[in-house]
């Protein structure tokens, strides 16, 4: 058994550093500091400390989960990625992702209609390529199709559409029309815009001009 002697708050005062029998044992964050009633003078065994170390570990890896997470809306994919990158314990990934459902982090759903907001407002990305990066993100084609049913608007792609093109026809004024209508489908098409948004959005821009 080792007797906690001192304890003394580390230079980033969210953790603290525990000596035992007067020499440096094992530092700790202050969530767990105090969940595990750790203070002078008490009695700790081998097995205490590994547990307390254990959890400290855990403690520090979610902190660093919940900072990803709340920068922006994550998929389920991003995340599980993220606890490999940075090799999470297997057994700690269940409990972690747990916690961020019940933080309300963590909904494939919801990241879904965030993602198409902000790609059509501010890349004004088409529906299909928007389609293409919420596979790539690992989302279940089955949320997809629900979260763009409930935002079917060709209108609004057609005006999004118009709007790039108008921008990109600032450019092309001095091309012949045949070259400019290849230039602005192509243009459209990689953006991810569908056959016929493209079309009418081309279609009506070019006969204003």
């Amino acid at each position: 058994m080792c007797v906690i002697t001192s304890i003394q708050p580390q230079k980033n005062k969210r953790n603290v550093n525990v000596y035992l029998d007067g020499r440096f044992g094992f530092g700790i964050d202050l969530v767990n500091f105090v969940k595990l009633g750790i203070k002078i003078g008490q009695e700790v065994s081998e097995e205490k400390i590994l547990e307390i170390i254990k959890k400290s570990e855990q403690q520090k890896a979610l902190d660093k989960l919940l900072r990803f997470a709340t920068l922006r809306p994550r998929s389920q994919k991003e995340i599980e990625s993220w606890l490999g990158k940075y090799k999470v314990h297997q057994s700690m990934r269940d409990e972690f992702l747990a916690k961020l459902r019940h933080l309300e982090l963590l909904d494939d759903k919801k990241f879904t209609q965030w993602w198409v907001e902000q790609r059509r407002n501010f890349r004004h990305f088409g529906d299909k390529l928007i389609k293409m990066e919420l596979i790539w993100k690992g989302v279940d084609k089955s949320i997809i199709n629900d979260v763009f049913e409930g935002n079917k608007d060709s209108n609004d792609q057609k005006s999004d559409a118009m709007l790039i093109l108008s921008r990109k026809l600032q450019h092309l004024r001095k091309v012949p029309r045949e070259k400019m209508y290849r230039k602005l489908f192509g243009f459209l098409q990689r953006k991810g815009f569908d056959y016929e948004v493209i079309k009418q959005a081309i279609d009506e821009l070019l006969l204003k001009e």
